[in-house]
Parts: C-alpha cells; structure tokens; sequence
C-alpha cells in the first residue's frame, strides 16, 4: 500500500518540479520585460508598459532580430529542400556508401558546436570568403539538413508504398505519383522538419558567432548586451517570440485533433 501511495504521488511531483524547473526562465524573461530598468535590466524597479510600445528602442535590437528572422527562413528554405531530396534518397534507392552517408548525416549532430564553427571558419578563411550573411546562412544550412534529412527520413520510411503502387496502375507517371501522393504524406514531417531548422537557426550563437564577422543577429545582440545588463527590449523580443511558438503549436494540436475527430466521425 505504502509502495502504490510513493508512486501514485512520485511522478506528478517530480514532473511538477521539473516544469517548473523550465518554466522559470521564461517567466523571469516574460516579467522583467515589464521592468522600468532602464539600460540595465538586472534590478526590478517599476512596472511599465513601454517597453512593449517600444521593442526597438534599444539600439540594434530589432536590427538583429531581422537579421536572425532572414537568416533562419532562408537557411530553413534551402536545408529543408536538400534535405527532403536526400531524405527520400536515402530510404527509396540503393547505392554504394550509403551506410558512409548515414555516418556522414549524423556527425554534424554529434559534433560540437565550436568544433563546427571553427571548422567552417577556418574554410571560409582560406578561400578568402568575407564573413558576414552569407557565410552564417552557409554555416546554418549545413547543420539544419541534419535535422531536417532525420526528420523527414523516419516520416519516408513509415509511408505505404502500396498507394503509389495503386496509382502507377491507373497510370500515374513518376512525377506525378510524387506530388498527388508521396508529397502530401510528407508534408506533416517537411513542416516539423522546417519549424526545428528555423528554431535551430533562429536560436544558434556558437556557430554564428565564429563565422558571422560583424554581421549581428539576435542572439549576439543578447550576447553583445549582457555586459551592460540585458536591455528590456531583449526581454521583450524574446517573451513575444515564445507567445507566437506556442500559438504555433496550440494551433498544429487544434488542427490535429479536429482532423482526427473528422476522421473519427467519417470512420
């Protein structure tokens, strides 16, 4: 009896704790973004809505903030598109390394951040590149097709091949099998894929860092002021960014349930 009680009550404590134990930066983050702290942000001092009527009043911030936001779509544009194509190479045809090239897929994964950013610098060095936007969307589409290509690979390799079987019998060519019927299966691991390459990008500072040059984005903006004591402006970019995540995601599960409700009735 004493054994069930310990259990019954163990993991919802121990869940509770470690969700606050997440939650707590954020909230910190949320609140000090109402703070009237002026350039430093490191001492509560009074309530004030002005940091949210004005989000851009520290210099550079929502410089940087457009900066990421680019660099985050167009790397998460080129390494989803590359990424889906070797994907669907990977799990639909047979060719020589392909076991090499799974290793190869998954040493940006385990590779640390400042071995990767090193590396990359010291290429874009030698070939006498100049760091700055483009170098930092080369750099981030490399370790985003990772993300991207496991993703969308374990979606590949769940798909039933007996549907494009059926439409290659009503004479359905290659292409357009792949768009009325592989393309559409997809889509549900193309759009997690996409959205963990922008949070991947959108979030990176080591990589970055390393081979940005003076080019800022948001996270060195973050970086760059910490010295001072983090703006509120910060607090703000950042509490407003976390608000459209999560509409993002109360919308997929919306959308999710209601399909499957849908689904549900018609069955």
């Amino acid at each position: 009896m004493y054994n069930t009680k310990l259990g019954k009550w163990f993991i919802p404590v121990v869940g509770g704790l470690a969700f606050v134990y997440l939650l707590v930066p954020i909230v910190y983050i949320f609140v000090f973004s109402f703070n009237d702290g002026g350039k430093s942000n490191l001492q509560w001092k009074s309530f004030t809505l002005d940091n949210w009527k004005n989000p851009c009043g520290a210099p550079g911030a929502c410089e940087s903030l457009v900066n990421s936001l680019s660099v985050g779509a167009v790397a998460t544009l080129i390494a989803t598109a590359l990424g889906t194509a070797v994907a669907i190479g990977l799990v639909r045809y047979k060719f020589r390394f392909r076991s090499t090239a799974d290793l190869l897929i998954i040493l940006p994964l385990a590779t640390p951040e400042v071995v990767l950013g090193a590396s990359l610098l010291a290429q874009f060095l030698n070939l006498g590149w100049d760091l700055g936007y483009w170098t930092v969307i080369i750099a981030h589409v490399m370790f985003c097709m990772s993300f991207v290509i496991v993703t969308v690979r374990a979606r590949v390799a769940g798909l039933d091949d007996r549907l494009e079987e059926a439409a290659a019998d009503l004479y359905a060519g290659p292409v357009q099998r792949f768009w009325k019927i592989t393309f559409p299966m997809l889509i549900p691991g193309i759009v997690a894929a996409a959205l963990l390459s922008f949070a991947m990008s959108f979030d990176d500072f080591i990589i970055t860092n390393f081979n940005s040059g003076t080019f800022s984005t948001f996270p060195k903006f973050v970086y760059v002021a910490a010295a001072r004591g983090i703006p509120a402006q910060a607090n703000v970019i950042g509490s407003a960014m976390f608000i459209i995540a999560l509409l993002i995601v109360i919308i997929g599960q919306v959308v999710s349930y209601r399909r499957k409700k849908v689904l549900a009735a018609r069955g």
